[in-house]
């Protein structure tokens, strides 16, 4: 590709980033987001899989059968309302590209159009994801019901990491992201008037003795070289001054990196909740809603992947692993495969409403991801 011909693609992938920015949808709801990829990648010439994926789509380049490799971005944005200073804000209230899902999807898009122009000699075939949902956990599941990876060798990530500088590129062997999982605890106590504790049994207290129970999850449950979360970050009870209420509610999350610690944490902090049920005579749920796992990078493909940033002009790192959460990790219990971050040092933290992302980033990212997808079906020709 010529210089200018380059210049070109990058003022363009910026552009439809813009838009994208500009007309955020919320998971599972990305109708627009949908048809505004696929337009392009048809103004392309590139095919579209028919796959029966309510939003979100499955592209591919390369001859109709050989080896596959997959790319996968996701498309779907936060409810949160923006407020950020850029020219392209979003247009619907409430809802915002928080997390640079824009930044991802028009990436891809960029590698797709680069693999394009070299379809006739690539050695075997690149699929791009345009995953819906990645925010709700429930996107690649979808993807992978399909039977889109099925013959897939590798599957390799992004997601953009604004504590990094521009230029580099993060990733390491294991661990990368944590799972995400969420709990719910519903105490039912019995009501009274505040002057007269005795006759009722406060929920509010049971509450307490949890929310001071559960710091101990982790530091008598998992081993001290295993990171591990728990937060509780919602309590609800009562209405009033005088009177002590009949129920509480607490929700929260906790985020580990192994799979026997993620159990484990699961199984002592129920035992807990019914305990203090138990111990208080009241009657106390505890509902746990399993997110993904953790990003589990494959050896081989994660070294690989740093490797191919370094020839593509980017700073190869090797970071330290992120309680956040990604969806991607479903993939990775399917497939081998390798998840990196890429740096675009941008001031505001992923999910915060002035979040934005540098453009200057985004054609060297689809440059490093065609140049990736590439690199790795050559390798899966040798012996």
């Amino acid at each position: 590709m010529s210089q200018s011909a380059e210049h070109a693609l990058g003022e363009y992938l910026v552009a439809f980033r813009h838009e994208l920015h500009r007309f955020p949808e919320l998971s599972n709801q990305e109708f627009e987001t949908t048809a505004r990829i696929r337009q392009q990648l048809e103004t392309h010439q590139i095919r579209v899989l028919d796959l029966p994926l309510k939003t979100g789509l499955v592209a591919e380049v390369g001859p109709e059968s050989g080896p596959l490799i997959v790319l996968r971005s996701d498309i779907d944005a936060l409810p949160i309302d923006e407020q950020s200073d850029v020219t392209f804000r979003s247009e619907r209230p409430g809802v915002m590209h928080a997390c640079g899902h824009d930044f991802h999807s028009s990436a891809a898009l960029g590698a797709a159009i680069l693999l394009k122009e070299q379809e006739a000699s690539l050695p075997g075939r690149v699929r791009i994801l345009f995953q819906a949902a990645e925010e709700t956990g429930q996107g690649a599941p979808d993807v992978i019901a399909t039977g889109a990876l099925s013959e897939a060798a590798a599957i390799f990530g992004i997601h953009n990491d604004p504590s990094l500088p521009p230029g580099v590129i993060g990733s390491k062997a294991g661990p990368l992201t944590a799972a995400v999982d969420r709990f719910e605890i519903h105490i039912n106590g019995i009501g009274s008037h505040a002057a007269k504790p005795h006759q009722g049994n406060d929920p509010i207290v049971i509450a307490a003795q949890i929310v001071s129970a559960a710091q101990t999850l982790i530091s008598r449950n998992a081993p001290s070289a295993d990171n591990a979360v728990v937060s509780i970050t919602q309590i609800h009870s009562g209405s009033t001054w005088n009177v002590i209420p009949d129920s509480a509610w607490l929700e929260g999350t906790v985020r580990s990196f192994s799979q026997e610690t993620r159990e484990r944490l699961e199984q002592r902090f129920r035992e807990i909740v019914s305990g203090m049920g138990a111990a208080f005579a009241a009657d106390v749920t505890f509902n746990w809603h399993a997110g993904p796992p953790s990003v589990v990078n494959d050896a081989h493909w994660a070294d690989f992947a740093l490797q191919q940033a370094a020839a593509s002009g980017f700073e190869a790192r090797v970071v330290e692993a992120s309680p956040i959460g990604e969806d991607f990790a479903f993939y990775q219990q399917q497939l081998p495969g390798a998840f990196m971050m890429i740096g675009t040092g941008e001031p505001y933290a992923l999910h915060h409403p002035a979040f934005r992302i540098n453009d200057a980033v985004l054609l060297p990212t689809s440059r490093y991801l065609a140049q990736l997808a590439v690199a790795a079906l050559h390798s899966l020709e040798q012996p």
